[in-house]
């Protein structure tokens, strides 16, 4: 950093960040991004920061971001959750990167499922 100026654009860059990773009045989507031990462990951080790019990529203001502790489904991670107001909740499960990209694409802007992902299993007894 060699200025005032570069200093300014480092903080806004970073004010962005924040922005799409909390909601002012719950009102939007939130992605809930399991960061438990086992999410990191199986690679959270990049689809993180993948999901934060692509939603800054798309210019999605709507979306935010939730990290959240272990989702209980450790052989599934990484996984990400939306809970998009009026809906059920909707559980994807091995998000990669490339994944978290493709939920925001295909799920969050076209509404359409990425059906190969979906976590199907409840902690429902028969």
């Amino acid at each position: 950093m060699k200025s005032l100026e570069e200093l300014k654009k480092i903080r806004e860059r970073a004010l962005k960040n924040v922005d799409i990773r909390r909601s002012e009045d719950g009102s939007g989507i939130k992605l809930l991004i399991g960061m438990g031990t086992c999410g990191i462990a199986a690679g959270a951080r990049e689809t993180l920061n993948a999901i934060m790019e692509e939603l800054q990529v798309q210019d999605v203001h709507d979306v935010f971001i939730v990290q959240t502790g272990c989702m209980g489904h450790c052989h599934a991670e990484p996984m990400v959750q939306i809970d998009a107001p009026g809906e059920a909740p909707i559980i994807y499960g091995h998000v990669t990167p490339d994944v978290g990209r493709q939920i925001i694409i295909k799920h969050i802007l076209e509404g359409e499922l990425l059906e190969d992902h979906l976590f199907t299993k409840t902690h429902h007894r028969i």
